[in-house]
């Protein structure tokens, strides 16, 4: 399932995620920190959604209470809930 996810809180504006059976198969940031979106893409692809969901959902960044990872964590979580209802 490929889904475009507008993110609250951090610099980026959009993320773009592939799923497939549960495992992240793409992820693009749009805008924010190119060098910190590429490493966490770089390290989410491959891995379970819900694993990572688990490891970076309370992920803060600087004053903020959210961050890019903890973000595309939120995003996980709706990609997982709308394929649970497809179902």
């Amino acid at each position: 399932m490929k889904t475009v996810y507008k993110p609250s809180g951090v610099c980026a504006r959009t993320i773009e995620i592939e799923v497939e059976d549960g495992i992240i198969k793409a992820v693009k940031f749009n805008g924010g920190c190119n060098g910190n979106s590429q490493g966490i893409s770089a390290l989410a692809i491959g891995m379970k959604a819900s694993d990572y969901i688990e490891r970076c959902k309370d992920i803060t960044c600087g004053p903020r209470n959210t961050s890019c990872p903890a973000q595309l964590a939120k995003a996980l979580e709706k990609v997982l809930e709308e394929e649970q209802t497809e179902q």
